[in-house]
């Protein structure tokens, strides 16, 4: 079997994505984003996942040329194998008694955050890695924004990363709209936006608003296909497939890590300093709690 048809396939998928009906559309978007759950997964586990019916996912297999779900599945099935895929499945976990539903629901949880951080950083390509630190690095203003539970992703890489880049910016502020507080950026900015399936209105909003004023958009997303009509410079893409109705985020956190990690590296002796006169404030202001000695 040719090695490139996995590729090829999704490639096609993405061109096609916006001319398909809504629900096959559901299903090329579910193969786009997790061809390695789709190589191993039955129709009926990959209609779940997807929330789809069974017949969609033929539909889109006959669609993409291919006589059945078998041969559609097929290319990325082989791309595991070749590839030499294996999925996290930690020693220890042998230990853990799965004859309650607890323990069941422990160790099937486990498994998915350890498989969702590996497969979201090998995903991960460091010449984008090295190209988005410099977009940010180089830029005048970098403007961050998410919303709901995407936001905890955002509060934490703009803790953090602004002492490695002090031109990092959460917006929305002061109970504005995120546009309020991108008015003046211009193209020699950058927005990071994070959001996660269902995507938010405001954060694709206020990326389409940013591209309009020449802004470069990163966006962290759990998809290449957020929006067809939105063209980010960078997507940094991971799973936050989950065993509960919300999404994992332990594999975008993994990734944002990843990203601070270079920026930190990128801000050399200055970021080190900033770090360590933040850490001489918070002292001088009791910032960190202490325990009393007994007398």
């Amino acid at each position: 079997m040719d090695p490139t048809l996995k590729s090829r396939l999704v490639a096609s998928l993405k061109d096609e994505i916006a001319h398909l009906a809504p629900q096959l559309r559901t299903a090329a978007k579910y193969v786009i984003d997790h061809p390695s759950d789709f190589g191993l997964d039955s129709i009926r586990e990959s209609a779940r996942k997807a929330q789809v019916s069974t017949y969609t996912f033929v539909n889109i297999a006959k669609t993409m040329g291919f006589a059945g779900f078998e041969e559609f599945r097929q290319p990325f099935r082989h791309a595991l194998v070749s590839g030499g895929f294996d999925a996290v499945a930690p020693a220890w976990l042998d230990d853990v008694a799965t004859d309650t539903p607890l323990a069941t629901t422990y160790v099937d949880a486990v498994k998915n955050t350890m498989s969702i951080v590996d497969r979201s950083l090998e995903r991960q390509v460091i010449e984008e890695l090295d190209a988005v630190a410099d977009a940010l690095t180089a830029a005048d203003r970098v403007y961050l924004t998410a919303v709901r539970s995407s936001y905890a992703m955002a509060y934490y890489l703009h803790y953090v990363g602004r002492m490695a880049l002090p031109s990092l910016h959460l917006i929305p502020r002061h109970m504005n709209s995120a546009i309020d507080d991108l008015n003046e950026a211009g193209p020699g900015d950058v927005l990071i936006a994070i959001t996660i399936t269902p995507y938010s209105r405001e954060t694709i909003e206020a990326c389409r608003f940013a591209k309009e004023k020449g802004v470069k958009l990163v966006l962290i997303t759990d998809s290449e296909v957020v929006s067809p009509e939105l063209a980010p410079e960078f997507s940094l893409v991971a799973s936050v497939l989950s065993t509960h109705h919300f999404g994992c985020f332990s594999g975008m956190m993994a990734v944002i890590e990843t990203l601070i990690a270079l920026l930190m590296q990128r801000g050399g002796d200055a970021a080190r300093a900033r770090i360590k006169s933040y850490e001489t404030l918070r002292k001088e202001n009791n910032a960190y709690w202490v325990a009393q000695k007994k007398h």
